[in-house]
């Protein structure tokens, strides 16, 4: 009796696990969209910003002209001597340089120049 009593209390919590639809899979999108959005973000916030920092040295390297006083690579503060295509050649005291264009990494004004004289 006391099984016949167990099995009929049962009964609901059967019915209800049959009527329960089994879990799918879920979909290939699904799957990769946590990954996706991340790609997403990291070149929203990395990727574009250092494009358009590289734009903006490079279009600085490219209007160079003689007279003008860089930084470079090395830490060398200097005015530009001579410049040819891929050579900038660096005046330093009585010293001249010769560098890459690459390795010219900032132009330097003359209002900065006297801020940081004035700073000293």
């Amino acid at each position: 009796m006391k099984q016949f009593l167990f099995i009929l209390a049962l009964l609901p919590v059967l019915a209800i696990a049959q009527d329960v639809p089994a879990p799918t899979q879920p979909s290939m999108f699904g799957a990769f969209l946590p990954f996706l959005l991340m790609f997403v973000v990291m070149y929203i916030f990395f990727i574009l910003p250092k494009q358009k920092e590289n734009k903006k040295i490079e279009q600085m390297r490219s209007t160079l002209k003689k007279g003008d006083r860089v930084l470079t690579a090395a830490g060398i503060i200097g005015s530009v001597a001579h410049i040819d295509d891929r050579i900038v050649s660096v005046k330093t005291g009585d010293t001249r340089i010769d560098f890459e264009k690459v390795a010219i990494v900032r132009l330097l004004d003359a209002g900065s120049e006297k801020q940081e004289a004035e700073k000293k």
